[in-house]
């Protein structure tokens, strides 16, 4: 008989983003202590579509009111997303990353955080690397932007808050669990908003607080102070936007490993040098993220591993360093909203 765990990695495997498997097994590991076995087979029940109790139930071969709790508390403990509709509970299956990893922002201890960072690399060459569509995508912070740009709503932090009526701030996952194992940083940990549905189910978790705009476009300028990059998903209507470091990030860090960063983001800018202006004080070169700068007697950009961020820019003293557009034929559209981004994303994976 195939183990219960095995199916449930099977399962996670075939959701858009993935759930590689390794040869040490570790994706086992994670999800033994995640979920109990019961747990694992409800889980493997549930697709990406919400459904009520009664549906599952019916798919299960269950009796709904005994599901009804266990799926209310499988939602609560970060396993499967929730979601209310017309004031009844529906029930959807959660991706590892983005969903349970960071669902467990208030529960992680040593052994988890040992084998998520063991497996996240794994992880990231299958489900982020060799995909065409990303979960996330980069936008420049809003102080690098220069007057002359034509910048779409969804490249500009600010409108994207502005257009949430509901936003939840949370601690960031990847900062919190380094600082566990004593290889945190000093940047803000209150660094994730999320917006819409998301908002209300980490509001209802108890994994962050509602805030008001106001406080969120604080909370952007605050992060864009601190050198933090700004990674909304990648959607034309994001229900997110993270605050990344590019030590403690998962995404920034294992992309810094590359050779090529910039062939694996989203991104519709880049950083250049006004070389008569640069007096080589370094300071983008501290502030950059993926390594892209290197100072000699001036600043050069290595636009293969500039993200366009914009970081180098906002603290440049001289404002020797300067934002640009991709030209319109290099210039990425994110897909029209998330449904769309995980059917392409499934679609490049083979599971459509």
């Amino acid at each position: 008989m195939t183990d219960v765990y095995q199916l449930l990695a099977e399962h996670l495997d075939n959701l858009p983003a993935g759930y590689p498997r390794t040869e040490t097994g570790v994706e086992l590991r994670i999800l033994k202590r995640l979920f109990t076995a019961e747990e694992a087979e409800i889980a493997i029940g549930l697709g990406m579509m919400p459904e009520p109790c009664e549906a599952i139930a019916a798919r299960l071969d269950q009796d709904a009111e005994t599901l009804a709790p266990a799926l209310e508390a499988m939602s609560r403990k970060g396993l499967i997303f929730r979601n209310a509709k017309n004031g009844e509970n529906t029930y959807m299956a959660a991706q590892f990353v983005v969903g349970i990893w960071e669902y467990h922002v208030n529960d992680l201890d040593e052994d988890l955080i040992r084998d998520v960072n063991e497996y996240i690399p794994y992880l990231m060459k299958k489900g982020w690397t060799d995909l065409k569509t990303k979960q996330l995508r980069v936008i420049p912070v809003s102080q690098s932007v220069n007057a002359e740009m034509s910048v779409t709503p969804y490249e500009a932090a600010e409108e994207i808050v502005r257009r949430q009526s509901k936003i939840v701030v949370a601690p960031c996952i990847c900062r919190r669990e380094h600082a566990m194992v004593g290889e945190g940083c000093d940047k803000p940990l209150e660094a994730c908003l999320t917006f819409g549905s998301g908002a209300y189910y980490y509001e209802q978790n108890g994994l962050g607080r509602e805030i008001s705009q106001e406080e969120a476009l604080h909370l952007l300028k605050r992060g864009e102070d601190a050198g933090l990059v700004l990674q909304p998903s990648n959607s034309q209507k994001p229900i997110n936007i993270c605050m990344c470091c590019g030590c403690c990030c998962q995404v920034l860090k294992n992309m810094r490993t590359l050779d090529k960063p910039a062939l694996a983001v989203h991104t519709n800018y880049y950083a250049e040098v006004i070389a008569e202006d640069c007096t080589a004080c370094e300071t983008c070169m501290e502030r950059c993220q993926m390594d892209a700068i290197a100072v000699d007697d001036v600043a050069t950009v290595d636009l293969e591993r500039c993200i366009g961020c914009g970081l180098c820019i906002t603290d440049c003293p001289t404002e020797a360093m300067v934002l640009k557009q991709k030209d319109d034929g290099d210039r990425y559209i994110p897909p029209g909203n998330t449904v769309e981004t995980y059917i392409n994303m499934a679609t490049e994976r083979g599971k459509i």
